[in-house]
């Protein structure tokens, strides 16, 4: 009898993960994205893994897999063109994103996942060593606190309050060629408005995201020259 369910619950477990892979591959075709070996089992290992995890700790408020995949994974990927490398910092990851799904698909650059809260970073952690993640360090920090040895080449954002706080907070952490890459719903014409000087805008990009019916924006930020 325990042989049964454990074959019913491995059969559950395939039919998941063959599931969640073709919504993967289908959503990274529509984005013109080509998935690296072992990608997509990375990515779909990383949902089930936030899956379990959300149980407990309420990591994020999307319980559905398959929304995940939609308004998790392919909503961070659709930034990729813009992220620039070596250096890659994702600040106020919370569940990994969009740092975890961005490091998966660039294996040539190294991504710091910057959060303050302890649930978060032992997550983050968890994800990194099973995914067996190489480019990816975790650090638990207030980003008003952080104090890295080198600047990054890309800090990006999927949660942070305004453009104002985030160059406020993290514009001394991007290097100066480096940019700043804010992930936004609508037009954020207010916080563009509100954008103190020693920055300028290079370009605000809509994003598509395959089926999710929601406005989603790119601001790119760069450092102002000294004139």
């Amino acid at each position: 009898m325990r042989a049964f369910f454990w074959s019913r619950r491995v059969d559950s477990e395939r039919q998941w993960f063959m599931s969640i892979e073709q919504a993967i591959i289908e959503g990274c075709q529509k984005l013109e994205i080509c998935l690296p070996d072992g990608a997509r089992w990375r990515l779909g290992t990383y949902l089930r893994l936030l899956e379990r995890w959300n149980r407990a700790y309420n990591l994020t408020a999307v319980r559905d897999p398959e929304a995940m995949v939609i308004r998790h994974l392919l909503d961070s990927l659709s930034i990729l063109p813009w992220v620039k490398g070596p250096r890659v910092l994702d600040v106020g990851s919370g569940a990994g994103l969009p740092g975890v799904p961005l490091a998966v698909l660039r294996p040539e650059h190294e991504f710091c996942l910057l959060d303050s809260n302890g649930k978060r970073t032992r997550f983050l952690i968890q994800v990194a060593a099973e995914l067996a993640l190489d480019n990816v360090s975790v650090v638990r920090s207030r980003v008003q606190d952080y104090r890295p040895e080198n600047l990054f080449s890309s800090v990006v954002s999927r949660a942070f309050a305004t453009l104002a706080d985030m160059v406020a907070d993290a514009g001394r952490l991007c290097a100066p060629d480096g940019r700043l890459l804010a992930m936004k719903g609508v037009f954020p014409d207010d916080e563009l408005a509100r954008l103190p000087p020693g920055y300028r805008v290079m370009g605000v990009y809509p994003l598509r995201v395959p089926r999710l019916d929601a406005e989603r924006h790119l601001v790119h930020l760069a450092s102002a020259p000294i004139s």
